[in-house]
């Protein structure tokens, strides 16, 4: 197992597809698409570090999360601190939707405020730019459970070889790396073998 810290971004991508794991945090690949320079876009002002107070609710944006017992670390889009309780908060591009991989990044970035903080954090949000609302995400212990296992699946999966392509057409279609990857073709591949 890695003793590196894995970047939240890493847990989302292992959750999203383990052969998008293995392209990025293993070999270093990216690769821009519609979507992910529409999400740069939309995140310019995300971005950028500071705190923000309106009414009773203040806002740390961009912030540095980290954990020692889990060994994951990143930035969250914002936390907000509102009656005593932090809110930690993740901005998307895309519609609302069960997007696990979304709520895994969401509750990793959760366990890094809670071991800092030493508070429990009952939930998170995601907002989603497509529908211009925000999806709520409790951390349930379900939740926690299936985070804390991915992270654990994606350290070991580190020195492996390279997963096959999943079996998501949507998936597929949407990555930025489908033209690295090859799913079709490494498919066809290996049903003429």
């Amino acid at each position: 197992m890695s003793e590196y810290y894995l970047p939240l971004a890493y847990l989302n991508a292992w959750e999203y597809c383990p052969r998008r794991f293995y392209l990025e945090y293993e070999l270093g690949e990216n690769a821009d698409n519609e979507h992910i320079i529409l999400g740069r876009h939309l995140h310019r002002n995300v971005d950028t570090e500071g705190k923000h107070t309106e009414g009773d609710t203040v806002t740390y944006r961009h912030q540095w999360v980290w954990s020692e017992r889990y060994l994951i670390h990143g930035i969250v889009d914002a936390v907000e601190e509102k009656d005593d309780l932090l809110i930690p908060l993740e901005f998307k591009k895309g519609r609302m939707g069960n997007h696990l991989n979304d709520h895994f990044q969401l509750c990793g970035a959760a366990l890094c405020l809670e071991e800092r903080t030493g508070h429990s954090i009952a939930f998170g949000e995601i907002f989603y730019y497509t529908n211009r609302r925000r999806e709520r995400v409790d951390f349930t212990p379900a939740l926690r459970q299936a985070t804390e296992q991915a992270i654990q699946s994606a350290r070991a999966a580190i020195g492996q070889p390279m997963p096959a392509p999943i079996d998501n057409f949507k998936k597929c279609r949407d990555c930025s790396l489908q033209k690295i990857c090859l799913p079709t073709e490494i498919k066809k591949l290996r049903l003429e073998v």
